[in-house]
């Protein structure tokens, strides 16, 4: 995981996300909206999660979910 980030954003923790009671996932950035989760994509998330052997593997599973964040342009 070492090569993937090589700038130590993910050390910030600049991800986050809460669950609804029927499943959906928000999955904000800096405290922003980015991503919704509903239904089966919802509950995939969940799982890695739950896999997660640390917050650095669940801040690198978030930013892989949201998808256009690996350009240097996040502000």
């Amino acid at each position: 995981m070492g090569n993937i980030d090589r700038r130590s954003r993910l050390d910030e923790e600049p991800f986050s996300y809460r669950v609804t009671k029927n499943n959906t996932v928000f999955i904000e950035y800096y405290g922003k909206q980015v991503k919704t989760l509903k239904g089966k994509d919802g509950e995939k998330f969940l799982k890695k999660m739950n896999a997660a052997e640390n917050e650095k593997e669940e801040q690198l599973i978030m930013a892989k979910v949201t998808g256009n964040f690996k350009r240097g342009n996040e502000r």
